[in-house]
């Protein structure tokens, strides 16, 4: 099921994958607009981060992009010597997202939201691997942030709810916080056109 796609995504076709230049722009353009977004509209922000974490809808849609996600990698990756089991680890991934969604109601869309961070991180660490620019370690910065976030999202997701209310509790940190992302996303986006 698509394997040009996953070799593309990981860097695994003979024509390379998913070029630096590319993902250092997409990247940083998702980091200018989102933290803009949500300078603009901070109450509005605000008021969803407070809720997200015990929304069983959100959690449903972001655990089910993450199977979807999931079975895509297993159909597709080199299972070495595993290879004969791959339709059983399918089985088990089906099985898991199903008792997920009916037992573990509890912060699911934080468990979600972690589940994500740690599956995009995979192409965009893909995208920047052996490429020969100092610069190029903006992405993998961000991408290993990312991987350390999810893995607490996912095994303490009450961490979520309570830098939440850590970051609202003091207009200071909030924009601290916004500003830094778009400092971010600018400082990568020039990396991204000037050297990649």
């Amino acid at each position: 099921m698509f394997p040009d796609l996953y070799d593309y995504l990981y860097h695994l076709a003979p024509t390379g994958g998913i070029p630096l230049k590319g993902t250092g722009i997409v990247v940083a353009l998702a980091l200018i607009l989102s933290h803009a977004w949500v300078l603009k509209n901070t109450a509005k922000t605000q008021a969803f981060l407070k809720a997200f974490p015990r929304n069983y809808s959100w959690g449903v849609i972001l655990l089910t992009i993450d199977f979807l996600w999931a079975e895509f990698a297993l159909v597709n990756m080199d299972m070495g010597e595993f290879f004969t089991m791959r339709d059983k680890f399918m089985m088990i991934v089906a099985g898991g997202y199903v008792a997920v969604l009916l037992y573990v109601k509890e912060f699911l869309a934080v468990r979600a939201l972690g589940s994500l961070m740690l599956l995009v991180a995979g192409p965009v660490l893909s995208a920047a691997f052996l490429q020969p620019q100092t610069s190029r370690l903006l992405i993998p910065i961000l991408a290993y942030a990312w991987i350390i976030i999810g893995m607490f999202f996912i095994g303490m997701p009450f961490l979520m709810r309570d830098w939440v209310n850590t970051f609202i509790a003091k207009p200071q940190r909030w924009n601290l916080a916004i500003y830094g992302g778009i400092a971010y996303g600018i400082v990568l986006l020039a990396a991204a056109i000037l050297f990649y």
